[in-house]
C-alpha cells in the first residue's frame, strides 16, 4: 500500500507519515485515480460545509480556493512553467531552462489566471451537481496524464517524475485506466466517462506538440495537462447540464 500513500503525499497536502523509496515512487501512478477520487471526496466534504452559506459566485470561488489548497498549486506551477517556456519561443534547452526558473513571467500569469477563473465560472454554474463534477474531473485528469507518461520520454535527468515512466508498466497502465473509468461512471455515468475520453484526447494532442518543441515531456507538462483536463472536464459537463 505505500504506493498508493506515496501518491497521496505527492498530488496532495494530505501528511502521509511514512518514509518512502524509489520504488513507491515508481508503482505509485497506479493509484493516481485513486487520489483524484480522494481529492474530489475532500472538495465535496468541503462544500458540503459551505453550500447554504454562501451564493453560488463566493461558493465556487472557496471551492476553487480549497482544490487549489489540496493539491498545494503543484499542477497549477507546471501550467505557469509550461506556457512561460513554451511562449519564450526559444530553443528546447532555453525552453526548460526557463520553465526551471522559480520566477512566473507574463505567459504563466495570464495562463493560470484563465484557468482558475474558467474553474470558477463553471462551478458556479454547476451548483446542483458541484461534488460530482468535481471528482468527476479530478479523476480524469489523473488518469488521462498517465497516457503521457506512458506515451513520451521524460526530457530531464533529474525531477520529480524521473522514472514515474518506467514504473509505469502495462498491467499497472491497465489497471488505472480501468479504474479511472469505473470512478468517473460511479461519480458521473456515462458522462463522466465522455470526461475521461475528452481528457485522453486532449492529453494525446497537447502531448504531441510539446514533445516535438521540447523532445520530450516534463512533470510541468504533467502538471499543465492536469490543470487542463480538469478544467475541460468542467466544461464538458456544465455543456451537457445545458442540452
Amino acid at each position: 500500500m505505500k504506493p498508493l500513500f506515496y501518491a497521496v503525499a505527492f498530488l496532495t497536502r494530505i501528511p502521509v507519515p511514512l518514509r518512502f523509496d524509489a520504488r513507491d515512487r515508481t508503482k505509485s501512478t497506479a493509484y493516481y485515480p485513486l487520489v483524484g477520487l480522494l481529492i474530489g471526496g475532500v472538495i465535496a466534504a468541503f462544500d458540503g460545509l459551505i453550500a447554504v452559506h454562501f451564493p453560488p459566485l463566493v461558493r465556487a470561488v472557496l471551492v476553487t480556493a480549497c482544490w487549489v489548497f489540496i493539491t498545494g498549486g503543484l499542477h497549477l506551477d507546471g501550467l505557469m512553467d509550461v506556457f512561460d517556456g513554451l511562449g519564450s519561443h526559444r530553443e528546447p534547452e532555453r525552453m526548460l531552462a526557463i520553465m526551471k526558473d522559480s520566477r512566473v513571467g507574463a505567459m504563466g500569469v495570464l495562463a493560470a489566471v484563465l484557468i482558475l477563473l474558467t474553474k470558477i465560472a463553471a462551478l458556479a454554474s454547476l451548483t446542483a451537481s458541484l461534488a460530482s463534477s468535481v471528482a468527476a474531473a479530478s479523476v480524469s485528469a489523473r488518469t488521462a496524464v498517465l497516457l503521457a507518461i506512458a506515451g513520451w520520454p521524460y526530457r530531464r535527468e533529474k525531477g520529480i517524475a524521473v522514472g514515474l515512466k518506467e514504473g509505469l508498466t502495462p498491467l499497472r497502465l491497465g489497471f488505472a485506466l480501468a479504474s479511472g473509468a469505473f470512478l468517473v461512471f460511479i461519480a458521473c455515468g456515462a458522462e463522466g466517462v465522455l470526461c475521461l475520453v475528452l481528457g485522453g484526447a486532449l492529453v494525446g494532442a497537447f502531448g504531441h506538440v510539446v514533445a516535438r518543441r521540447l523532445k520530450g515531456l516534463t512533470g510541468d507538462v504533467y502538471g499543465a495537462m492536469i490543470e487542463g483536463v480538469e478544467t475541460a472536464a468542467l466544461l464538458l459537463l456544465l455543456w451537457l447540464a445545458r442540452l
